[in-house]
């Protein structure tokens, strides 16, 4: 089902699917088996090594994991895709797939908290080097530290918490320039507001737990490969893809083409560390995705109304969203994002942590907790949870500030939204001066 032929609309409903040839149900079924029978012997070869296009255990090749990756790679414009078991687990294994031991990685500095720990502690452990750069340093900084073990550049689409959006085209230069990939985490901007292969990316990954779930009810992620990076003419950096193995077969670029990569995923890498995504969770995930883009529309005007409204109320200091005219990405943003800059809003409370608390408190209908894309709005605050394991100066070196509070916007009536919002302000309000006497006890 090609872009050309169909719409997004029609496309998220129907590509990828095929009927089921024994009963003819419409949806995809859910095919809860750890593994398959083989016809033959040769059948159960060709199986395994790849000859044969049926599936050979559920680790790596269950029908409904494969319906709903083929579905996310149409919307994305890739290949192919291949689901993982968490968003994590889909950035950890495409960079294992990239990078060994001595290797570096490039990836810009504003991330979810989350990845810049994964790539810290994990990958450090492991002897991968994750150098952070602005997203916007000149390009002879970007030049300087390419090295000839670098690996992949890695970035979000729309960074969390802080939504700066990226200059995709600019960073896909700069990487396919030293001879590695762009992997891009489209989790916050989804297919339907952005889709990085046609702005340069190779790979892009999600987190399915997030928008294109919807519902919050299932852990997922998915790794979409655009078959367009040129491992042949980057074999150097890439023999494991691009290189004969060590016993004579031939390399993946040579027997799968464009799918190279994503094979290679699929076949040594998630094969290895087995991060599978459970069948149920794969089924409820095409769900969700059946209603993505009237989803993200109702979450874009809600979320564009919730940070035109927090400008202007006098406990709010500062509100990071880029659909915002007085945002510092707004340009990029109608470049990049022309259908709505995401429901992710943030902003940063003037009375600090104490205003946070008693604002946190004071919510209603407003759920309390971590988590993105749910169909409920959703806030937290950054420096007390996600961010809480840094120090100040790590917090403030990356914009989080004590008062930094980030809502994840619903589906809800955005009047309810508003008024939830205007009573926990009021509450800021009436607690300011209590708030402030310890502050001014302790400067003393």
């Amino acid at each position: 089902m090609a872009a050309a032929e169909f719409d997004f609309e029609t496309r998220q409903i129907h590509a990828g699917a095929t009927l089921d040839a024994d009963h003819g149900a419409r949806l995809t079924p859910l095919y809860q088996t750890a593994g398959f029978v083989f016809d033959s012997f040769d059948d159960g070869q060709g199986r395994f090594n790849g000859t044969i296009p049926e599936p050979a255990y559920s680790r790596t090749d269950n029908p409904t994991n494969a319906a709903v990756a083929r579905r996310l790679a149409d919307l994305e414009g890739g290949v192919g895709g291949l689901l993982t078991a968490s968003g994590t687990a889909a950035i950890a294994l495409t960079l294992n797939a990239l990078a060994a031991s001595g290797d570096h990685v490039l990836a810009t500095d504003s991330l979810y908290e989350g990845s810049r720990t994964l790539f810290a502690r994990s990958f450090g452990r492991q002897g991968v080097e994750i150098e952070l750069i602005p997203a916007d340093a000149p390009d002879e900084v970007w030049a300087a530290a390419i090295r000839p073990n670098t690996k992949a550049l890695f970035t979000e689409t729309i960074p969390n918490p802080k939504n700066d959006v990226v200059d995709l085209e600019r960073l896909a230069g700069i990487a396919h320039r030293g001879g590695f990939p762009l992997v891009v985490d489209n989790t916050v901007a989804t297919p339907f507001l952005n889709r990085p292969i046609e702005h340069g990316a190779d790979i892009v990954i999600h987190s399915t737990s997030k928008w294109l779930s919807g519902h919050g009810a299932v852990i997922g992620g998915v790794v979409i490969d655009s078959g367009t990076f040129d491992w042949a003419g980057n074999a150097d950096r890439f023999p494991e893809i691009a290189l004969p193995s060590r016993t004579g077969v031939a390399s993946f670029v040579e027997r799968f083409g464009r799918l190279a990569f994503l094979t290679y995923l699929r076949s040594v890498t998630a094969l290895d560390y087995g991060p599978t995504l459970p069948p149920t969770s794969a089924f409820l995930l095409l769900q969700g995705i059946e209603t993505l883009s009237l989803r993200m529309e109702r979450h874009v005007s809600n979320s564009l109304e919730i940070a035109q409204w927090l400008e202007h109320q006098d406990e709010v200091a500062n509100v990071d969203y880029p659909g915002l005219v007085s945002n510092p990405y707004y340009a990029r943003a109608q470049k990049y994002l022309p259908q709505g800059a995401g429901a992710v809003v943030t902003f940063d409370l003037a009375g600090g942590v104490e205003a946070a608390r008693v604002f946190i408190d004071s919510l209603q209908l407003i759920s309390k907790m971590t988590h993105l894309g749910d169909v409920r709005t959703l806030a937290i605050h950054t420096g007390s949870t996600i961010h809480g394991h840094l120090t100040e100066d790590e917090r403030l070196a990356r914009g989080i500030r004590p008062g930094t509070v980030r809502l994840s916007i619903g589906l809800e009536s955005v009047r309810d939204l508003r008024h939830d919002l205007e009573r926990a302000l009021d509450a800021v309000a009436a607690a300011a001066p209590v708030a402030a006497a310890p502050v001014a006890a302790a400067a003393v």
